[in-house]
């Protein structure tokens, strides 16, 4: 069986975590082509081509893909969807965006967030807030998925792929980019941190979740969020971490100051060792933590950041 696989390209350049995972996944489908969409791609097809796994690479090098647009993103791959049975990609917000229009375009369904691949018609997903694994068979002609990433090792490097430049196709014009708003950073992408430290409404004010950032920078890792530490306006929404934010399996994951909301749950519960701080000792974090300390933040957090400096 034939796979396309659309990479996660960002700023030109290829998301080779996420891109890598997914070819995990992938390669238990069959043979996987890896479809390169941007503006002067060239660079981000040649590190795809390097991912073990890949059997080719395509790479369509055109403005209309510059910035992400999901549109004309869709119909180039709708273009190249009668050569493979699967259309795969990272579960990220660019493939959240895409695949929904690739699938209404093929008139066919759409599996999100699988985490595991049981033959080529069938895969398991999560539902219920990650608390009930759902098996999803399709007869579906063509198979539009979405990988849960942290569920998947990253595949190795050492590839050597062929690389075909291909045409655009045509640009539909329904959507137009006016500009990104990108905050710059210093510290591991969230979704691909091997530590995470995340606040939620228990740090109190923005101000104090410094105290947060000061403990994930002695770490070097990633800041993460409670949605109610977002709602709260303490974090920025792209830190937010659970149902309704992004999904993280680190190999660390520090809760402080987090409840342990279902909600927030369903986004972290894969991490490999979980740590909760809280003053409540009957905060349901601490059902899912390995290590829970019953203790004030604002006494526990800064102490601890001291030590690790």
């Amino acid at each position: 069986m034939a796979v396309l696989l659309i990479a996660e390209i960002s700023g030109g350049e290829l998301a080779v975590d996420a891109t890598a995972k997914a070819v995990t996944a992938a390669t238990q489908l069959g043979d996987v082509t890896v479809l390169c969409a941007a503006a002067g791609c060239s660079g981000a097809a040649g590190a795809a081509a390097g991912i073990s796994g890949v059997a080719k690479v395509l790479c369509a090098d055109d403005a209309a893909y510059g910035n992400g647009l999901a549109e004309p993103v869709a119909d180039l791959v709708v273009s190249l969807a009668g050569d493979y049975e699967h259309i795969i990609a990272p579960a990220t917000n660019s493939a959240k965006n895409i695949l929904p229009r690739v699938a209404a375009l093929l008139d066919v369904m759409v599996i999100s967030d699988i985490t595991a691949v049981i033959d080529g018609n069938t895969f398991e997903r999560p539902i219920y807030a990650g608390n009930a694994l759902q098996t999803v068979q399709s007869s579906d002609a063509t198979k539009v998925v979405s990988i849960r990433t942290s569920n998947f090792d990253a595949a190795g490097e050492g590839g050597s792929a062929a690389v075909d430049t291909i045409a655009a196709a045509g640009n539909p014009g329904l959507s137009e980019w006016l500009e990104d708003k990108v905050a710059a950073s210093d510290r591991p992408e969230l979704t691909s941190a091997g530590v995470v430290v995340s606040g939620g409404r228990g740090v109190g004010s923005e101000d104090d979740f410094a105290l947060i950032e000061k403990l994930a920078d002695a770490l070097n890792a990633a800041v993460g969020a409670s949605r109610a530490a977002v709602d709260s306006g303490y974090a920025p929404n792209d830190w937010q971490v659970g149902q309704t934010g992004k999904v993280v399996a680190p190999d660390l994951y520090v809760a402080v100051g987090i409840s342990g909301a279902i909600q927030h749950l369903a986004g972290m519960k894969d991490s490999k060792i979980i740590v909760a701080i809280n003053k409540d000792e009957e905060a349901p974090i601490f059902q899912v933590a390995d290590f829970g300390l019953v203790a004030d933040l604002f006494d526990a957090v800064p102490e601890l950041t001291e030590k690790l400096a």
